[in-house]
Protein backbone atom coordinates (compact mmCIF):
# COMPACT_ATOMS: atom_id res chain seq x y z
CA UNK A 1 0.00 0.00 0.00
CA UNK A 2 1.41 3.43 -0.77
CA UNK A 3 1.88 6.51 1.27
CA UNK A 4 1.34 9.61 0.69
CA UNK A 5 4.12 12.02 1.46
CA UNK A 6 1.83 14.34 2.79
CA UNK A 7 0.46 11.56 5.18
CA UNK A 8 3.81 10.13 6.34
CA UNK A 9 5.07 13.91 7.33
CA UNK A 10 1.85 14.11 9.38
CA UNK A 11 2.52 10.91 10.95
CA UNK A 12 5.67 11.88 11.80
CA UNK A 13 4.77 15.40 13.44
CA UNK A 14 2.71 13.44 15.95
CA UNK A 15 4.60 10.86 16.65
CA UNK A 16 7.55 13.78 17.11
CA UNK A 17 5.05 16.08 19.28
CA UNK A 18 4.11 12.88 21.46
CA UNK A 19 7.25 12.07 22.42
CA UNK A 20 8.40 15.38 23.20
CA UNK A 21 5.40 16.42 25.81
CA UNK A 22 6.94 17.13 28.98
CA UNK A 23 6.46 14.04 32.21
CA UNK A 24 3.59 15.27 34.22
CA UNK A 25 4.88 17.19 37.84
CA UNK A 26 4.21 15.55 41.01
CA UNK A 27 2.45 17.93 43.32
CA UNK A 28 4.84 19.20 46.16
CA UNK A 29 4.70 17.98 49.47
CA UNK A 30 2.85 20.93 51.72
CA UNK A 31 5.16 22.65 53.95
CA UNK A 32 5.07 22.68 57.56
CA UNK A 33 3.49 25.71 59.20
CA UNK A 34 5.33 28.20 60.36
CA UNK A 35 5.32 29.80 64.27
CA UNK A 36 4.31 33.60 64.23
CA UNK A 37 5.01 36.42 66.41
CA UNK A 38 2.88 38.33 68.94
CA UNK A 39 2.57 41.26 67.45
CA UNK A 40 1.07 39.53 64.05
CA UNK A 41 -1.13 37.11 65.70
CA UNK A 42 -2.98 40.08 67.88
CA UNK A 43 -3.76 42.38 64.15
CA UNK A 44 -5.22 38.77 62.67
CA UNK A 45 -7.49 39.02 65.72
CA UNK A 46 -7.83 42.56 66.28
CA UNK A 47 -10.17 43.20 63.60
CA UNK A 48 -12.72 40.22 64.70
CA UNK A 49 -12.52 41.92 68.18
CA UNK A 50 -13.04 45.04 67.01
CA UNK A 51 -16.73 43.42 65.38
CA UNK A 52 -17.25 42.72 68.57
CA UNK A 53 -16.85 46.11 70.42
CA UNK A 54 -16.00 49.26 68.36
CA UNK A 55 -14.31 50.26 71.81
CA UNK A 56 -12.24 46.84 72.05
CA UNK A 57 -8.88 47.21 73.71
CA UNK A 58 -6.06 44.42 74.49
CA UNK A 59 -5.37 44.02 77.94
CA UNK A 60 -3.17 40.85 77.66
CA UNK A 61 -1.65 38.59 74.77
CA UNK A 62 0.29 35.18 75.40
CA UNK A 63 1.76 32.34 73.60
CA UNK A 64 -0.05 29.00 73.69
CA UNK A 65 2.53 26.09 74.29
CA UNK A 66 1.26 23.11 71.98
CA UNK A 67 2.66 19.45 71.41
CA UNK A 68 3.80 20.56 68.33
CA UNK A 69 5.76 23.27 68.91
CA UNK A 70 8.66 21.74 70.46
CA UNK A 71 11.44 23.12 68.16
CA UNK A 72 8.91 26.86 67.52
CA UNK A 73 11.87 29.72 66.09
CA UNK A 74 13.36 31.93 69.30
CA UNK A 75 9.93 34.65 69.88
CA UNK A 76 7.63 33.05 68.02
CA UNK A 77 4.54 30.44 68.60
CA UNK A 78 2.58 28.35 66.52
CA UNK A 79 -0.87 30.13 68.70
CA UNK A 80 -1.16 33.01 70.72
CA UNK A 81 -4.00 34.40 72.85
CA UNK A 82 -5.47 37.51 73.44
CA UNK A 83 -8.15 39.22 75.72
CA UNK A 84 -9.84 42.15 74.35
CA UNK A 85 -11.93 44.36 76.79
CA UNK A 86 -14.80 46.50 75.88
CA UNK A 87 -15.27 49.57 78.38
CA UNK A 88 -18.95 50.36 77.20
CA UNK A 89 -20.02 46.78 77.91
CA UNK A 90 -17.80 46.18 81.27
CA UNK A 91 -17.06 42.74 79.12
CA UNK A 92 -13.77 40.72 78.43
CA UNK A 93 -13.45 38.22 76.03
CA UNK A 94 -10.84 36.13 74.99
CA UNK A 95 -9.42 35.72 70.99
CA UNK A 96 -7.20 32.89 69.49
CA UNK A 97 -4.79 32.66 66.80
CA UNK A 98 -3.23 29.28 65.57
CA UNK A 99 -1.49 28.50 62.24
CA UNK A 100 -2.51 24.59 62.52
CA UNK A 101 -5.44 23.02 64.76
CA UNK A 102 -4.95 21.24 67.93
CA UNK A 103 -6.44 18.93 70.96
CA UNK A 104 -7.61 21.44 73.39
CA UNK A 105 -10.19 23.77 71.78
CA UNK A 106 -6.99 25.07 69.55
CA UNK A 107 -8.42 25.85 65.82
CA UNK A 108 -7.04 26.76 62.72
CA UNK A 109 -7.52 30.52 62.62
CA UNK A 110 -9.02 33.40 64.71
CA UNK A 111 -11.26 32.01 67.51
CA UNK A 112 -13.23 33.66 70.09
CA UNK A 113 -14.63 32.40 73.34
CA UNK A 114 -17.73 33.83 75.14
CA UNK A 115 -17.64 36.95 76.74
CA UNK A 116 -16.88 37.42 80.35
CA UNK A 117 -17.16 39.91 82.86
CA UNK A 118 -14.32 42.79 83.33
CA UNK A 119 -14.29 45.01 86.42
CA UNK A 120 -11.59 47.25 85.06
CA UNK A 121 -9.15 46.77 87.44
CA UNK A 122 -6.66 45.84 85.10
CA UNK A 123 -5.55 48.44 82.49
CA UNK A 124 -5.72 47.68 78.98
CA UNK A 125 -3.30 49.50 75.95
CA UNK A 126 -3.61 51.29 73.10
CA UNK A 127 -2.53 49.07 70.09
CA UNK A 128 -0.57 52.16 68.89
CA UNK A 129 1.45 51.82 71.93
CA UNK A 130 2.80 47.99 70.95
CA UNK A 131 5.74 48.90 68.31
CA UNK A 132 8.26 45.98 69.52
CA UNK A 133 7.28 41.99 68.34
CA UNK A 134 8.24 38.89 70.46
CA UNK A 135 10.79 37.59 68.23
CA UNK A 136 12.67 41.38 69.22
CA UNK A 137 12.11 41.60 72.44
CA UNK A 138 12.96 37.85 72.67
CA UNK A 139 16.65 38.85 71.18
CA UNK A 140 16.90 42.05 73.63
CA UNK A 141 16.03 39.62 76.45
CA UNK A 142 18.32 37.35 75.59
CA UNK A 143 21.63 39.57 75.62
CA UNK A 144 20.72 40.16 79.65
CA UNK A 145 19.43 36.46 80.87
CA UNK A 146 22.42 35.01 78.29
CA UNK A 147 23.92 32.94 80.83
CA UNK A 148 20.83 31.57 82.44
CA UNK A 149 19.72 29.85 78.84
CA UNK A 150 22.54 28.19 77.97
CA UNK A 151 22.38 27.06 81.46
CA UNK A 152 18.69 25.56 80.67
CA UNK A 153 18.96 25.08 77.11
CA UNK A 154 15.55 23.11 77.06
CA UNK A 155 13.29 25.23 78.81
CA UNK A 156 10.36 26.52 77.57
CA UNK A 157 10.49 30.50 76.83
CA UNK A 158 7.13 31.88 76.84
CA UNK A 159 5.39 35.75 76.53
CA UNK A 160 3.29 38.05 78.20
CA UNK A 161 2.26 41.16 77.22
CA UNK A 162 0.26 43.87 79.65
CA UNK A 163 0.23 46.84 81.06
CA UNK A 164 2.30 46.76 84.33
CA UNK A 165 1.94 49.77 86.70
CA UNK A 166 5.18 50.03 87.44
CA UNK A 167 6.49 50.84 84.38
CA UNK A 168 4.65 53.75 81.97
CA UNK A 169 4.23 51.84 78.40
CA UNK A 170 2.73 48.36 78.04
CA UNK A 171 5.73 45.36 78.43
CA UNK A 172 6.76 42.35 76.92
CA UNK A 173 7.41 39.92 79.85
CA UNK A 174 9.63 36.85 78.66
CA UNK A 175 9.56 34.35 80.90
CA UNK A 176 11.89 31.44 81.19
CA UNK A 177 9.89 28.15 82.77
CA UNK A 178 5.98 26.82 81.95
CA UNK A 179 4.52 29.57 83.48
CA UNK A 180 5.07 32.45 85.65
CA UNK A 181 3.88 31.07 88.71
CA UNK A 182 7.13 28.41 88.16
CA UNK A 183 9.16 30.37 86.75
CA UNK A 184 12.58 31.71 88.41
CA UNK A 185 14.22 33.94 85.84
CA UNK A 186 11.94 36.40 83.87
CA UNK A 187 12.87 39.94 81.95
CA UNK A 188 10.93 42.85 81.25
CA UNK A 189 11.12 44.56 77.71
CA UNK A 190 9.58 48.07 76.87
CA UNK A 191 6.80 47.17 74.18
CA UNK A 192 6.79 50.60 72.90
CA UNK A 193 10.43 51.50 72.75
CA UNK A 194 12.40 47.81 72.86
CA UNK A 195 14.17 48.60 75.98
CA UNK A 196 15.39 46.53 78.20
CA UNK A 197 13.48 47.43 82.22
CA UNK A 198 14.22 44.74 84.55
CA UNK A 199 15.07 41.41 85.56
CA UNK A 200 12.79 39.39 87.58
CA UNK A 201 14.50 36.72 89.74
Amino acid sequence: MKVSFTTACIGGLLLLTACSEAPKKTAEPEKPPEPVTGRYSLYQMYPRARAWATDVQPLNCTNINLPEAAKSEPGKSLAWQCVFVSASLGRARRFTYSVIESPGNVYKGVFQSTEERWSGQQKPFLLAALKTDSDEVFATALKRGAAYAKKHPDMPVNFLLEVNNRFPNPTWRVIWGDSITVSGFSIYVDASSGEYLQTAH
